[in-house]
């Protein structure tokens, strides 16, 4: 049997590739913290309006990923698979931004609804793509985890650096306005330069299929209903439902439930995001230790603890509160990049059954998933609020009960949801061992393609 490759992506090859995970977190973040108030605030559509038109677009998003990973299935080029989507996506965010984050007012809700449709398609593009890119790019076990660990170590970068814009523009005098402006151009400039280096420096391997018939509905109903993508399918939807719940309830939680000001929870959003670079580190060290599937059960665990301690913690004490939130953000950032990890290992279990690469759609699937999860979280979260009697308005005396509900919900409930995400891997087969076995045979046959190929003049298994 063939020793299947267990040579590291090297590292100035996985820092080139990291680099686009950087513009695409911290999108994300101005998404969710700065620009649906930028639009009420300051370009005059209603606060209803905003939060309609982001849940329609977030609603059709739902279903781009399935689509667009069939199509990066499909793709077969002179410039690979996943690099030309990449260099696709990236005009589309670029335009999107521009046209969003210099909004005026009286823009319309339809124009905002198809501005934002522009802006996650592009960045369901790059996310996709470069997930996808990642799993064909690491093929060993143990480095999957160590790329995974990259991207989410980069991400915080960006996520960091776009907290810090508004805070610099802020303390030369500059508004509100100015800082979004600011980011913007930072996201402009950042976007073409990392998913430009990515593209240059990044190799891409196109492997063969050995299967040649097309793929029916019935074969993709049959991927989707593989037990072990079941268990990963179901796993990240209630994880995303956990930190999702927190990030819903986040400023409630520390302003009104525990006396912090909003300067204050600032730095704690800070604390928390920048604690996942470490994190990131650290849980692609233990996956290799333990497993992949061991360390996501292990972080669960972690995570109760951690957010249990929230509530141990007197309130309005920052010098506790700070390292407490730096601990909930170093655990909670393992969940995303291991999950992704184990699902390049099923893909190539599938590819290897079905003779079929199907990275795209198998991630298609799980980014769809934690869309819906993150979609419902706000939901479901204040739904609740609404039945223990808790008043959000500014300025609302709320009762000592309203608050001990939200105190619950904020950090029991997600402990409960991350728990069962981590349940859903015990038994977990394919280990380090299995995975091993899976890429020999792999290996093997992509061996003997090459030379039936070799023949033609055209190896499908070149790296371009």
């Amino acid at each position: 049997m063939t020793t299947p490759s267990t040579d590291k992506v090297k590292l100035p090859i996985l820092a080139a590739f990291g680099l686009p995970a950087l513009p695409v977190a911290a999108i994300g973040l101005v998404m969710a913290v700065y620009l649906p108030n930028f639009f009420a605030k300051h370009v005059g559509i209603s606060l209803a309006a905003v939060g309609s038109a982001f849940m329609i677009v977030r609603l059709i998003d739902m279903g781009l990923d399935p689509l667009l990973g069939l199509g990066m299935d499909k793709t077969r080029s002179g410039l690979g698979r996943f690099r030309p989507w990449m260099l696709i996506g990236s005009p589309f965010v670029m335009a999107a931004i521009w046209f969003l984050f210099n909004a005026q007012p009286g823009m319309s809700e339809v124009m905002l609804i198809g501005w934002l449709l522009v802006l996650y398609l592009g960045v369901s593009i790059l996310t996709l793509g470069q997930a996808a890119w990642a799993a064909s790019l690491a093929t060993d076990y143990h480095d999957r985890s160590r790329i995974y660990g990259v991207l989410q170590a980069v991400g915080v970068i960006g996520a960091v650096a776009i907290l810090f814009l508004p805070l610099i523009i802020s303390s030369r005098g500059g508004s509100e306005v100015d800082g979004i402006r600011a980011m913007s151009w930072f996201l402009i400039i950042m976007i073409p330069v990392t998913v430009a280096i990515c593209a240059i420096v990044t190799p891409e391997r196109i492997v063969p299929d050995r299967n040649k018939v097309n793929a029916s509905l019935a074969d993709y109903w049959a991927l989707v209903c593989r037990p072990e993508m079941i268990r990963l399918l179901f796993a990240d939807f209630v994880i995303a439902l956990g930190p999702g719940t927190v990030a819903a309830l986040y400023l409630f939680f520390f302003h009104d439930a525990r006396g912090y000001s909003i300067p204050q929870t600032s730095i704690l959003l800070v604390l928390f995001i920048a604690a996942g670079l470490l994190g990131a580190v650290f849980w692609a060290w233990l996956a290799r230790r333990i497993g992949k599937h061991r360390a996501v059960m292990t972080c669960t665990v972690a995570f109760g603890i951690s957010q249990a301690a929230l509530v141990a913690i007197p309130a309005a004490t920052m010098s506790l509160a700070m390292p407490a939130m730096f601990a909930v953000g170093f655990v909670s950032s393992a969940f995303v990049m291991l999950v992704r990890a184990m699902v390049a290992d099923v893909a190539d279990e599938v590819r290897l059954e079905t003779g079929r690469d199907q990275m795209g759609l198998l991630y298609a699937l799980v980014t769809t998933t934690e869309k819906i999860g993150a979609a419902m979280t706000v939901g479901i979260s204040f739904w609740i609020l609404s039945l223990i009697g808790y008043n959000p308005a500014e300025g609302a005396v709320n009762t000592p009960a309203a608050i001990r509900g939200l105190e619950i919900t904020y950090v029991f409930a997600p402990v409960i949801l991350v728990f069962v995400g981590g349940a859903c891997f015990f038994g977990w087969k394919l280990d380090a061992r299995r995975h091993g076995e899976v890429r020999a045979a792999l290996d093997a046959l992509d061996a003997e393609a090459a030379l039936l190929q070799a023949g033609s003049g055209i190896n499908l298994t070149r790296p371009v």
